[in-house]
C-alpha cells in the first residue's frame, strides 16, 4: 500500500540549531502511527516540520506522492493535515462553542460543520455541558478534549496529535486513549507522540523511536518488545 504521509531524509530545526538528522518514516492510510523518544528528542519539531511551522533545510514531505516541501501552514491544513498540538493552545477567551467552529474555518471544513459538531459532542459528551463556557476556564482534561473537538472539525486526512495525555490525571488519560482507540477503529489516520509509551503501544500499528534528532528504531506494533524499547528510549542499548 503507498504510504499517504512520507519524510524522506528530513533536516530541519530553529535557525542554526538543527534539530533533526536525515529522519525518514512513512505512514499508511488509516493506520496509527506512534512516535516515542526523550524530551529533546526532535519529535514535537518533526510535526511543526510537516506543518510548515519551520523550515525544512533538506529532505522531503510527500503527501500522496506529492511534495509539501515548503507549502504554508494553512496550504497544509487545506490539504488534510491537522496538529493537535502540545499544551492544548485553544483560544482561552472564546467559548467552547466557538473554539470548535475555529477548527471549521477552513473552506473545505464549512459545509459540514453541523454534522462534525454533533459528532464532537457525541464523542466528547462533557463539551455539550460546557458549551457556553469560556475556555480559559476548563479543566485540562477538558482543554485537551477540546483541542482534539477542534482538530476533528477540520475533517483531517492525517491527524498529527502530540502529547495529548500531558500532565493529566490517569482517569482523563483514560478517556483521552478510548478516544483515540475509537478514531483508529473508525480509520482515521493518525500520528502520534507520546511518552506514555505502553499506553500508545496499545493502539500502534507502526512504532518509531527518535533519539537526539535520528530515528533508532522503526517497528510493527504488534512486533515491539517494550523491555527492548525502553532499553533504547533510555540509551541502556544502541539499536542495531
Amino acid at each position: 500500500m503507498k504510504p499517504l504521509l512520507e519524510i524522506e531524509s528530513l533536516r530541519a530545526g530553529y535557525g542554526a540549531i538543527n534539530v533533526l538528522w536525515d529522519v525518514s518514516l512513512t505512514v499508511e492510510a488509516g493506520k496509527t502511527t506512534v512516535i516515542v523518544g526523550p524530551n529533546g528528542a526532535g519529535k514535537t519539531t518533526l510535526l511543526r516540520a510537516v506543518m510548515g511551522l519551520i523550515p525544512v533545510e533538506g529532505g522531503d514531505i510527500r503527501v500522496d506522492g506529492a511534495s509539501r516541501r515548503g507549502a504554508k501552514t494553512w496550504d497544509t491544513v487545506a490539504s488534510g493535515i491537522v496538529m493537535i498540538p502540545e499544551g492544548r493552545m485553544i483560544f482561552p477567551d472564546m467559548t467552547v462553542e466557538d473554539n470548535l467552529m475555529m477548527g471549521a474555518f477552513p473552506r473545505g471544513c464549512r459545509r459540514d460543520w453541523k454534522r462534525n459538531k454533533e459528532m464532537v459532542f457525541e464523542m466528547f459528551p462533557r463539551l455539550v455541558e460546557r458549551r457556553h463556557q469560556i475556555a480559559g476556564t476548563l479543566s485540562g482534561g477538558e482543554a485537551q478534549m477540546l483541542a482534539i473537538g477542534r482538530g476533528l472539525m477540520e475533517q483531517p486526512r492525517v491527524c498529527l496529535i502530540d502529547e495529548p495525555s500531558l500532565g493529566l490525571a490517569p482517569v482523563v488519560v483514560d478517556e483521552i486513549f478510548r478516544i483515540l482507540g475509537r478514531l483508529r477503529d473508525q480509520g482515521m489516520t493518525i500520528v502520534l507522540v507520546e511518552q506514555n509509551t505502553s499506553r500508545a503501544l496499545k493502539i500502534a500499528d507502526q512504532v518509531y523511536l527518535m533519539q537526539s534528532g535520528k530515528v533508532v528504531m522503526s517497528e510493527r506494533g504488534d512486533r515491539v518488545d517494550l523491555d527492548r524499547l525502553h532499553a533504547l528510549y533510555f540509551a541502556h542499548e544502541t539499536a542495531a
